[in-house]
């Protein structure tokens, strides 16, 4: 018998709308809301501009394109007066959240602060422009079971992430997990969440009960959590469990949640709660599949609730992340086998389990 997902919770969201463009919206005591624009089918990200005395301090930037530098432009003409920049903290390394630092900090003579890992994954991530996609990259969408036409698309795009960021000063400040900092007279925690990317830093205060949760925590939309080529065997998903279970010991619930995308929103620990539960549902149904062997290009019905094709090469791409994510995340527990054919496809099928009432094998 299929089990049932888990369902959704009611969050509550205090503002009627996000701010309209070039406009900031305060949603607590000396922090604003900045929404930029997207030209993805998620066609957002929400920055967050924090009061600092003198200056302010902005969480995320907003992807590097002509669309963003004029709506930043429009911020600056609609600010009341000269204020300083005085830091630019990058929750992770994603384009839509550290395209513009650079920029930024440049322009306006702003530290960049981000996690360690964030930086550096960016710095080599930036470097592959104009580089050919390497040979193990390619055996990795192989081995996924991608077409020669899908591999040939993925070649071509290899090596864009550089363009949609503006190159990261050459100098940073680390953020680490526990990390206060002192903006505006408030004491901010740094908590850093792993699964969606390598060490990915939310912020707390508990003075103001806000959690800026980047993309760690969305109300409306789950992250994604992808293994890359560079780690073809990593478990991510662990690490997602992990972190889930790690903001809802240190955060409260009493917390108003500042996400990335979607609409500010509290019920931290009910949101919580259902995406590990949602996550466990996905990996139940992705078990029953595996009663027969799968390539990851297979699953992606039961995961997501629908095919994915090759007409949308991004969503082909991230879609094969997630789902060999899952699939790793079930190799790891030993509840699945893979094996490679001749062609270098991997076919994954769930392992027999124990009946434990006869001490037989089941399949």
């Amino acid at each position: 018998m299929t089990q049932e997902a888990p369902p959704k919770p009611t969050l509550d969201y205090p503002f009627a709308a996000a701010p309209e463009r070039g406009q900031t919206l305060e949603v607590g005591p000396g922090v604003r809301w900045i929404r930029m624009p997207l030209p993805f089918r998620l066609n957002h990200i929400n920055l967050w501009a924090l009061d600092d005395g003198e200056g302010w301090v902005l969480v995320d930037t907003g992807l590097r394109d002509d669309e963003t530098v004029a709506v930043w432009r429009e911020l600056f003409a609609n600010a009341p007066g000269p204020r300083q920049l005085n830091k630019v903290i990058v929750t992770h390394m994603h384009p839509d959240h550290v395209g513009m630092a650079g920029w930024l900090t440049r322009k306006l003579g702003a530290k960049l602060y981000m996690s360690r890992l964030e930086y550096l994954t960016c710095r080599v991530l930036a470097n592959d422009s104009g580089r050919e996609a390497p040979p193990e990259a390619v055996r990795f969408y192989k081995e996924a079971g991608w077409s020669e036409n899908a591999v040939e698309s993925y070649r071509a795009r290899f090596g864009k992430f550089g363009n949609a960021i503006h190159a990261l000063p050459d100098t940073f400040e680390r953020l680490t997990d526990g990390m206060e900092l002192s903006i505006g007279g408030n004491t901010w925690r740094v908590v850093m969440g792993n699964g969606h990317s390598p060490e990915h830093a939310c912020l707390y205060c508990p003075a103001l009960k806000l959690f800026i949760s980047g993309d760690q925590v969305l109300p409306k939309i789950s992250s994604n959590v992808s293994v890359t080529p560079t780690e073809p065997n990593a478990n991510p998903m662990a690490d997602w469990y992990a972190s889930l279970a790690k903001i809802k010991r240190e955060v409260p619930d009493d917390v108003l949640v500042l996400p990335a995308h979607n609409d500010v929103f509290r019920g931290l620990h009910a949101r919580l709660d259902y995406l590990r539960d949602s996550q466990q549902h996905a990996d139940a149904k992705l078990l029953a599949r595996l009663a027969q062997p799968r390539r990851a290009v297979d699953v992606f019905e039961a995961l997501f609730g629908r095919d994915i094709t090759e007409s949308s090469m991004a969503q082909l791409s991230m879609a094969t992340g997630e789902g060999l994510a899952c699939l790793n995340h079930l190799l790891h527990k030993g509840q699945i086998s893979k094996t490679l054919d001749a062609d270098g496809v991997a076919w994954y099928k769930a392992a027999p389990r124990l009946d434990n009432n006869s001490n037989r094998t089941q399949t």
